[in-house]
Order: C-alpha cells, then sequence, then structure tokens
C-alpha cells in the first residue's frame, strides 16, 4: 500500500509538526496577521492532498502565530496582481482556492481549527471548512470578500457556512462582510467553544488527543458521510450510512471494543 510519513514533510510557507499521531499547521507571518500567497494556497492545498496517503497522522491541527489566526490573501502578494490578470489565470486562482477546500473536506482525518484574532477572508474559510473551531475571546471572524468588491460566494462559503450557523445569519455576513463575534460565533454554532488565549492550542491539542486515540477508520468514514450527505435525499443517506456502517463492523477495531467491553476494559483502537 501507498504510505507517506508525514513527519518527515518539510513545507516552505507554513510550521508543520507531527507528534502523538496529530499533525499541526502553524501559518507564521505574524508581522503581517499570517496572510497567504499563492505559494501557501497551492502548499496547503498539496499538503491536505497527500494526508490521505499519511498513515502516522490521525487528526490535523491548524492554527496561527502572534494572536491573529489568518488576514486572508495577501494584499500586495495576491489582491495586487489578480488586478491585472486575464479571465483564464483568475479562473485557475479561483479553482486552486476552492481546490483547498475540497481537500479539507476529502482528506480521512478530522481537522480542528484553533482561532485567535484576525480570521478574514480565505482566513475565515479555512476554519468554516475545518471539522471542529476553537476561538478565543478575541477572534474576529470576517468574510469580507464584498468589502473588496467581490461576491460572497468564496471557497464554498455560500454551501458550507449557512449549514453552520443557518441561512439568515449567514446571508447577513456574506452580504456585509462584518466581522461575526466570538460570542455570536458560539451562540450560533460556529464556535465549539471558547476559550482563553493562553488555553487555545492545549483545548485543540487535547480534543486532537481525543480523536486520535479512537477509531481512525470509524472516524473517516463520519467525516466522508457528513460531507456527502449534504446532496443526498434521506433515503439515499439511509443507504450510505448503512453500507459505511457495515464496512466499519468488519474493522478490527470494532472487535476490540466488543472484547474490552466483555472484559470490562477500555478499547485501545489501532485504526484498522
Amino acid at each position: 500500500m501507498y504510505k507517506l510519513k508525514a513527519a518527515e514533510w518539510r513545507p516552505q510557507h507554513f510550521k508543520w509538526e507531527v507528534a502523538d499521531r496529530v499533525a499541526t499547521i502553524t501559518l507564521n507571518r505574524p508581522e503581517r496577521k499570517n496572510p497567504l500567497t499563492f505559494e501557501s494556497y497551492a502548499e496547503l492545498r498539496d499538503t491536505f492532498h497527500k494526508l490521505q496517503y499519511a498513515d502516522d497522522v490521525r487528526v490535523v491541527v491548524i492554527t496561527g502565530e502572534g494572536g491573529n489566526f489568518c488576514s486572508g490573501g495577501d494584499v500586495h502578494d495576491i489582491i495586487g496582481p489578480l488586478v491585472g490578470m486575464e479571465m483564464d489565470a483568475l479562473l485557475a486562482f479561483t479553482r486552486m482556492t476552492g481546490n483547498l477546500v475540497k481537500e479539507m473536506r476529502t482528506c480521512p482525518q478530522p481537522i480542528i481549527a484553533a482561532v485567535d484574532g484576525i480570521s478574514a477572508g480565505a482566513g475565515a474559510i479555512m476554519p468554516m471548512a475545518s471539522d471542529l473551531r476553537y476561538g478565543t475571546p478575541e477572534a474576529k471572524t470576517a468574510f469580507l470578500f464584498v468589502r473588496v468588491g467581490l461576491a460572497g460566494c468564496d471557497m464554498g462559503a455560500c454551501a458550507i457556512l449557512p449549514r453552520i450557523i443557518g441561512h439568515g445569519r449567514a446571508s447577513e455576513l456574506l452580504y456585509t462582510g462584518r466581522a461575526m463575534s466570538a460570542e455570536e460565533g458560539l451562540a450560533w454554532g460556529y464556535f465549539t467553544e471558547i476559550v482563553r488565549k493562553e488555553k487555545l492550542l492545549e483545548k485543540a491539542q487535547t480534543m486532537a488527543q481525543t480523536l486520535a486515540s479512537g477509531p481512525a477508520f470509524g472516524h473517516s468514514m463520519t467525516k466522508k458521510c457528513l460531507h456527502q450527505e449534504w446532496s443526498l435525499s434521506i433515503v439515499q443517506a439511509l443507504e450510505t450510512e448503512a453500507e459505511a456502517q457495515a464496512i466499519c463492523m468488519q474493522t478490527k477495531d470494532f472487535e476490540r471494543a466488543y472484547h474490552a467491553f466483555v472484559a470490562k476494559q477500555r478499547p485501545k483502537f489501532e485504526g484498522n
């Protein structure tokens, strides 16, 4: 079987650490609030794509340095050049940014976003495309595309955000581009929990370790069904989940859980 060791990867445009089956991505241009460039977009996309082949990563945490998550596309490195591009180049760029979201949603590992400070534009999309989100009281989430003369429908925002916080609330944020406060994000179900700045990464890593010690194949099936069933009828969804669960029942982890239960012990999942 074709496998990669993620601990050996050396990305050039963000920090990458793998420990105890958890990979941590840290956006690390704090002097500019961790903006994205053409190169970092592409490297993030490629990293999430390769994760399907990594057997040493069960959960991914993504965060930012210096009190902010990510300010979106770099004004000088991305926004400026886009103004002078022709349609074919523009479409190649927007498809590439959309592919980052596609790879995040289709990689088998759950993704946890730890969000502090500014999370704007594409920097709001990445937590939105994650599976769980933790924020600080200082977190400000803005889908601000309309504020630069664009549409709110960027990188899947019109499909994903309404499913998290509701159609009306998502509409208001996407039409106005205003920042959603941490309190709103928690009340609307965007954030799982709000924690103090100094405890943010610890909270995300604790949850990551909880998930990493669970049934990895089962978690990948859960993520796949959560993603695929957006476009299914309830009848189709029931059949999809029946097939997924039957497959999971053939795993060793299912058998391990049964024997542990009989022995009144805690199961130790090995991911197969």
